[in-house]
């Protein structure tokens, strides 16, 4: 393997298959001869046509490769985070010189985008970090591994170096399958799911007439998981009118949690976008909750729990943070009902 390429056009790899590599995916075959790389990069890498065969720009990270046969893949620098720090107050949790720990409020956006191009997370951290932030993500993400929705509060890992964001990265795409990732939420839902523990298995995609929503699609979505247990329900016995749930997730789609309750008829209790259809049920409530779900303004949904390998050592990393104020408020209001 060599560089062949000057730094400010990306780095130049080359590297030729050998007889153990025979009919292995393009994208395995190049993470193992580039550990410095997580595999969904590289695979991204693929997709923006930076991988070529004999000159052939080959875009299918399932490519078979086979012994002889020399792959060159571009690797563009990292771009510099453009965007100006502001100075937004930060909850933060942990930070050292890799990554920083925060525990995001609702009503924050994580990175700029059309309508947020300013008082953004990725803002505040720039304002609180410098110009220590990985450059990974590129120039509106900077050190953004995950992000979780701007009405969804909770728990967030930052990386501040490249080194770091590499690392972080391959265990979101993991999933916690293999290694040592955790995230799981608490949500406040209308009704009980029924089985009160199990899973939800159900691809998820942009809906063709409302792009704006996501939807459980039957052919063409990304495979979303969601593991889930009831913590509590309030109401009759016999017809809970709400419950407390935790949710763990085995993939991270764009409103996975949001949409996969909504799909098995348990909408999270004050989602604008997926819950509206039981807006009856909190005119049903007697004034206190009733009151009490009518002022919060978002989704009643938190990232309670976050865990992880440390990038540097691989020690176990585990953080957790209390329902906010205001999800709490609707909570101790139901468990009156």
């Amino acid at each position: 393997m060599s560089d062949s390429e000057p730094a400010d056009k990306g780095q130049r790899f080359t590297i030729e298959a050998a007889a153990g590599d025979e009919g292995e995916r393009l994208d395995r075959f190049l993470a193992k001869n580039m550990p410095d790389m997580s595999r969904s990069r590289l695979k991204a890498l693929i997709k923006a046509g930076q991988a070529t065969l004999d000159g052939r720009t080959i875009v299918e990270p399932n490519f078979r490769v086979k012994p002889g046969e020399t792959y060159c893949i571009t690797v563009p620098p990292a771009q510099p985070a453009i965007p100006k720090g502001e100075n937004i107050p930060l909850d933060v949790v942990y930070e050292d010189d890799w990554l920083i720990v925060i525990d995001k409020p609702a009503g924050l956006v994580v990175h700029p985008a059309a309508g947020n191009w300013s008082g953004t997370l990725v803002h505040a951290l720039i304002h609180h970090c410098g110009g220590s932030l990985s450059g990974v993500g590129g120039v509106k993400r900077p050190g953004i591994v995950h992000r979780i929705d701007k009405e969804t509060s909770g728990l967030m890992v930052v990386a501040k170096s490249d080194a770091a964001h590499r690392a972080l990265a391959e265990q979101f795409a993991d999933h916690g399958r293999t290694g040592p990732l955790e995230r799981s939420y608490e949500a406040l839902v209308w009704g009980i799911p029924h089985p009160p523990k199990g899973t939800i298995d159900a691809a998820l995609g942009r809906k063709p007439q409302q792009r704006q929503k996501m939807g459980v699609l039957a052919a063409g979505g990304k495979q979303a998981v969601t593991h889930y247990e009831v913590l509590e329900t309030f109401g009759p016995a016999k017809e809970p009118v709400a419950s407390r749930v935790r949710c763990r997730l085995e993939t991270g789609r764009t409103h996975q949690i949001r949409v996969h309750m909504a799909h098995i008829g348990n909408p999270l209790i004050g989602d604008p976008l997926y819950g509206t259809g039981f807006r009856t049920k909190a005119r049903i409530l007697p004034d206190g909750p009733r009151e009490a779900v009518e002022k919060l303004l978002r989704q009643a949904l938190h990232a309670t729990l976050l865990g992880f390998a440390h990038p540097k050592d691989k020690q176990a990393m585990r953080f957790e943070s209390a329902l906010p104020e205001d999800i709490s408020r609707v909570l101790k209001s139901l468990s009156e009902v």
